[in-house]
């Protein structure tokens, strides 16, 4: 670390300091999502299983069968880019609490969908292939691939030193915030509240419910951090690097299409192929809010039960601190305070 100037976010080193606080926004995350606690024996599936059997149509039952065998592998995706990648680069102690929170919140989604599994599917070969969707389901392989890609990037990056290295280290953030938690797992919410909207699933809509919060709150960590280092460094973000980020954003939509296709292949009524890539070019645009870049797509969201649903359950994250299931947190910490 260069000691003429501050100590920056990606300068390699590990450091241990909480005093004096350097991004005391990253404390305040890591307290708002202790406070945000739930389990999963909360949940209960019992009409979820009556509505599988006497219900849902065929082309549903496909479309959840292909929903759950996503879920059953893409947390653990993320958990794994945590722990490889972002833990050991991100060099501040109080977004490292973060992140141990956040890898938490990760095993606790894998928990939840690992008992969607066990209920939804009784047939244990059906669970197996469920499990083994990467390798088996094309539609899932083709994401599980674009993550792997974007993990494998930055795999052996031992030490954060040059200006190529910090880009490197960019674009994995801004995969993992933008296209695999906020295009793939909110395509995958959307699914969901889509059958709720037609009464179907509680169980796992109440699930989910508590899936998005954690997952919206992931990404505002995530954007916080690409908002920081641009501050910090503003000569990364140039004309290449936007050119690569939303060529990595259109990437990410076509991987999510082919998973569309799959998904809605029965003809299930009341949601398309279009509408599902319009909704993820929306939700594109709102990410290019987030990393300061300029609308590409232009487009409303196309599916009303997204806007329809319970405000306190769908309020937008980046904008309202949620107090529906909140545990307390007892004492206060000033920033500003040294040893």
């Amino acid at each position: 670390m260069n000691i003429d100037r501050p100590a920056m976010l990606l300068d390699p080193g590990f450091d241990l300091t909480l005093r004096p606080m350097r991004y005391p926004q990253f404390y305040e995350m890591y307290r708002n999502a202790i406070r945000n606690t739930w389990t999963v024996e909360e949940i209960n599936f019992e009409i979820d299983l009556n509505d599988l059997r006497h219900k849902m149509m065929l082309a549903d039952r496909h479309l959840i069968h292909r929903l759950v065998a996503f879920f059953a592998t893409g947390d653990s995706i993320v958990s794994n880019n945590l722990v490889l990648n972002l833990y050991r680069h991100l060099n501040a102690p109080e977004a490292r609490m973060y992140l141990s929170r956040q890898l938490y919140e990760e095993a606790l989604h894998v928990q939840f969908y690992l008992t969607l599994l066990d209920n939804y599917l009784p047939d244990p070969e059906e669970r197996f292939r469920a499990f083994a969707a990467v390798e088996n389901i094309a539609s899932i392989r083709k994401k599980a691939e674009f993550c792997f890609k974007w993990i494998d990037s930055i795999h052996d990056l031992d030490r954060i030193q040059t200006r190529a290295q910090r880009r490197q280290f960019l674009l994995n953030q801004i995969c993992f915030a933008a296209c695999i938690e906020g295009l793939f797992f909110f395509a995958a919410f959307a699914y969901v509240y889509y059958l709720r909207s037609r009464g179907l699933l509680p169980g796992l809509a109440s699930g989910t419910n508590w899936v998005f919060r954690d997952e919206s709150c992931h990404m505002q960590f995530a954007f916080e951090c690409v908002r920081t280092i641009r501050a910090e460094e503003p000569e990364l973000f140039d004309a290449e690097m936007e050119q690569q980020v939303r060529a990595m954003l259109g990437e990410a939509i076509e991987c999510e299409m082919q998973f569309a296709e799959d998904v809605l292949s029965g003809g299930v009524a009341g949601i398309s192929t279009r509408d599902m890539r319009q909704y993820l070019q929306h939700c594109a645009d709102a990410h290019f809010d987030k990393l300061g870049m300029p609308r590409q797509y232009h487009v409303r969201n196309p599916l009303p039960f997204m806007e329809l649903q319970d405000v306190q359950e769908l309020t937008n994250f980046f904008e309202r601190r949620v107090s529906a299931y909140q545990v307390g947190v007892q004492g206060e910490v000033a920033f500003d305070h040294a040893f």
